[in-house]
């Protein structure tokens, strides 16, 4: 037997803001709209799926899950991501080669160093 990844669900209070929003922020699809979620997917057509669900609750905790990304150039990253309305996020991380940063419903994702 074997898995398959799929897709990561991400819960939301407005799925419709938090889909756009990661659609802008990656560059990515949006493959499937409609009034119960968004789902994008990787130009390429490479890895998993993103899809985004309202949920009742709003987010209360650090997340026990999250994404790290690997730009071109992390201070320019960092920056355009912060105009998008992202913002910066202390986690008890310390000084780091990589920046924590929230999206607008405050889920922590990591902006690594350029590899």
């Amino acid at each position: 037997m074997t898995l398959t990844w799929e897709e990561l669900v991400v819960d939301c209070e407005d799925f419709v803001a938090q889909g756009h929003w990661w659609a802008d922020a990656l560059s990515w699809q949006i493959v499937d709209e409609d009034e119960e979620g968004i789902e994008l997917k990787n130009p390429t057509g490479a890895g998993p799926t993103l899809l985004f669900l309202n949920v009742p609750e709003g987010k209360t905790v650090k997340n026990r899950l999250h994404l790290d990304f690997v730009p071109d150039d992390q201070d320019a990253e960092v920056e355009r991501l912060l105009a998008m309305g992202a913002t910066r996020a202390d986690v008890g991380q310390g000084k780091q080669t990589w920046v924590v940063v929230e999206d607008p419903e405050g889920n922590e994702f990591c902006v690594l160093s350029a590899r």
